[in-house]
């Protein structure tokens, strides 16, 4: 029997399935990518984190590779193996999920659910065509797999310390070590480099733009605020999953769902447009963690308590000063939250040629909590709320924000114009 949370997705994908019914072995129903990737929201291990992330870029560029393999309309992301036009795109597609899933996140309950999502998927395709995706799926996630297997995504950390100076951010345990402090040594999905597009310093402390930014997050974002509204308590306990079981990843992936859907996008195009969108965001992680040991800023947490030390005659210290949200074990500057949501939102908006589309989100609630669904009218909406999350949060200032965002956007653009070209 499957573990609580593999039989709510089973559900979910049937659900799914039942509302848009899809038409396994043609490629213009992109219903195998949809229930895959929500295979993939259940059984990604949460103490992957934020690192969840490389799980969904690895499956969606395996099964756009797989899919493009036999119609060849684009260059392959990583690479592409000979295939008969017989052969069945959904087969190819499906069987790449699943040996990347099965070879990803181990385990008998997750072996179980792929390979009855496996079973039911070619069972609907006529066998021929079925048994040629089969092997074209088999070697392309192999392929993949073999490309990310030293990726140092997951790798051991990389000791950091900084001086015991005002504006240099220090862990919460004196000597302790950062979180995910391997990640400027990865190896990107579509950059070059984790510096590609390192974003510029950050404003100096002396500066009116820190004090502004300082005051800004000091009243909105503390935990005892008065200036902050219901609405934007709920929005940062949102996104930082306090009050909801669904991370942004699944919010973002589940928007995609939702467009290639309501847009009748083929099974190719809605592959594509999956791995842009996540492999874009992995790589806006590791450019923003990278800025963040770049220059080992501190976050409002110690600055405001510590706004005596830091020159600046226009902020003021209060050391009883406490954010509403916990303080991630990094630097803040630049911010990962808003990087993640720029990229997001600036390829769905490439990928159907425009930003203004109307959309819902919705978050289960963990515990006690209801679920919350947002209406959104465009996607750069939902990312620009996913930035302020973090200033209401008390965890960010807004130059962190602002200089993610321009960052995301060049990696978004620079992974539109070189993988996935159309042919």
């Amino acid at each position: 029997m499957l573990p609580r949370n593999l039989m709510t997705v089973a559900l979910a994908c049937a659900l799914l399935v039942v509302q848009t019914p899809t038409r396994a072995g043609s490629d213009s129903d992109p219903g195998v990518l949809n229930e895959w990737n929500q295979l993939a929201h259940a059984t990604i291990p949460g103490a992957a984190g934020p690192l969840g992330l490389r799980y969904y870029a690895i499956l969606h560029v395996a099964m756009f590779d797989a899919a493009n393999s036999i119609e060849r309309r684009y260059t392959p992301f990583h690479g592409s193996v000979m295939a008969s036009s017989g052969a069945s795109p959904d087969a190819a597609a499906a069987q790449a999920a699943h040996d990347v899933l099965v070879a990803l996140i181990p385990g008998d309950a997750q072996k179980a659910a792929y390979d009855a999502a496996l079973k039911a998927q070619l069972a609907a395709i006529p066998p021929g065509r079925a048994a040629q995706g089969v092997a074209i799926g088999k070697a392309v996630a192999l392929r993949t797999l073999q490309w990310r297997a030293e990726d140092g995504i997951f790798g051991p950390p990389i000791p950091y310390g900084l001086p015991l100076l005002p504006g240099m951010w220090q862990p919460a345990v004196p000597g302790g070590q950062p979180g995910l402090s391997q990640l400027p040594a990865a190896t990107p999905f579509v950059m070059k480099s984790t510096t590609q597009f390192l974003v510029s310093r950050h404003p100096e402390m002396t500066s009116v733009r820190y004090a502004n930014d300082f005051e800004e997050v000091k009243s909105i974002g503390a935990l005892n605020s008065f200036t902050r509204t219901a609405t934007q308590t709920q929005t940062a306990q949102l996104f930082a999953g306090v009050i909801t079981s669904t991370n942004v990843f699944v919010i973002w992936n589940n928007v995609v769902r939702d467009v290639v859907l309501a847009r009748r996008m083929s099974l190719l195009e809605s592959a594509r447009l999956y791995a842009f969108l996540n492999t874009s965001m992995m790589d806006s992680l590791l450019s923003t963690q990278t800025g963040k040991f770049t220059y080992g800023m501190w976050r409002p947490n110690k600055a405001i308590p510590q706004a005596d030390t830091d020159l600046n005659p226009a902020t003021t210290a209060d050391p009883s000063w406490t954010a509403l949200l916990p303080t991630p074990p990094y630097p803040t500057y630049p911010g990962n939250m808003a990087g993640l949501g720029a990229c997001a939102a600036e390829a769905l908006a490439r990928g159907v040629g425009t930003d203004g589309i109307a959309f819902s989100a919705t978050w289960l609630g963990s515990g006690a909590n209801p679920n919350v669904t947002r209406q959104y009218s465009s996607f750069s909406q939902l990312a620009q709320e996913e930035a302020d999350s973090r200033i209401y949060g008390g965890i960010h200032f807004r130059f962190d924000n602002e200089v993610s965002q321009l960052a995301c956007d060049a990696i978004v653009e620079h992974a539109y114009a070189n993988v996935m070209q159309p042919l």
